[in-house]
């Protein structure tokens, strides 16, 4: 077993996962994985720039996370910095601060990499699974972007759009510092206008409807599916691995849609984090179900996070 730390940065939340990974077995065994909802991408997609408190949240985060990674004496740290931080002017500002908390620097990805990332976390332990015809098509749905990859052991494609749940919200929610509450049909119209104009973006270079599987990532997905079960609170056991029908997901996204601020608040499984963008990440995964003709989703706890620590034990083999 080798002992790595995993750290994913991205427009919503920064996460930390610290696990032993066997390579040789594919087995990848949890010490402490978390979660901060930071907003490092407020307001990117307005300014270009990550905003100072945005960026003093994060460096928060990771002085947590630091402490932990030290408690738990990580051979190898690797952190993956993903959206928001890849399309600001000020990133250098973002990079330093990471590296002086760390000690590494932080890695700003392409989307086809970060894709990389996701199918490997997502994929590796369902080999030799025959219940999921493959290929598979990974969709990682996150605050700014989302990835999209086809393949079977090994990726066949990938691309990045520019829709996430964060994004699609500040786009067309928030007016004057307020979030639409609940948001008007008009406003849905746009945020489908751009989800579809992104599918047939992604469509160029990845063949979406040839997949068999639909694995969902990320926390969008995996709220719905905790809504899906009515679960009394998250619970990350009984949504890994769980399947929502296309009915179930359109049904939630329309109530989501349909919903108040107050009204979101209220599901018990909901974070706090998420109550003004689940609508909008909600709605990227009904689309994308109907764009492939899905009959289900299979949701995965594990995701790029995981994907991150495997190619950080990789390296150390």
């Amino acid at each position: 077993m080798t002992r790595v730390a995993a750290v994913d940065c991205g427009t919503n939340s920064i996460r930390l996962l610290v696990a032993d990974a066997d390579p040789a077995t594919g087995e990848l065994v949890d010490l402490d994985r978390r979660m901060t909802i930071v907003r490092l991408g407020q307001g990117v997609d307005r300014t270009g720039r990550l905003a100072p408190e945005a960026l003093e949240r994060t460096f928060a985060a990771c002085r947590e996370y630091a402490a932990v990674i030290k408690e738990h004496g990580a051979e190898r740290v690797r952190f993956v910095a993903t959206s928001a931080s890849r399309d600001a002017e000020n990133r250098d500002e973002f990079v330093r601060g990471v590296l002086d908390i760390l000690g590494v620097e932080p890695e700003v990805v392409t989307g086809d990499r970060e894709a990389e990332f996701s199918f490997t976390g997502a994929t590796k332990e369902l080999t030799g699974r025959d219940d999921l015809a493959r290929p598979y098509l990974v969709v990682d749905i996150g605050g700014g972007s989302t990835e999209f990859v086809v393949g079977d052991d090994q990726v066949r494609a990938a691309a990045s759009v520019d829709i996430g749940c964060v994004r699609m919200t500040e786009r067309h929610l928030v007016h004057d510092g307020k979030v639409s509450d609940p948001p008007t049909a008009a406003e849905v119209e746009a945020i489908r206008a751009d989800i579809e104009a992104a599918l047939d973006l992604a469509e160029r270079t990845v063949p979406l409807r040839e997949a068999r599987t639909l694995v969902g990532l990320a926390g969008s997905v995996t709220t719905v599916s905790a809504i899906a079960q009515n679960l009394p609170e998250y619970d990350s056991a009984a949504i890994h691995h769980s399947r929502v029908s296309y009915d179930r997901v359109r049904e939630i996204t329309e109530s989501l849609l349909t919903s108040t601020h107050a009204e979101r608040a209220a599901i018990p499984s909901m974070h706090p984090g998420r109550v003004d963008v689940i609508a909008a990440g909600a709605l990227v995964l009904l689309a994308i179900m109907e764009r492939i003709g899905a009959a289900e989703v299979v949701v995965s706890e594990h995701d790029i996070l995981d994907g991150i620590a495997w190619k950080a034990a990789e390296e150390l083999e």
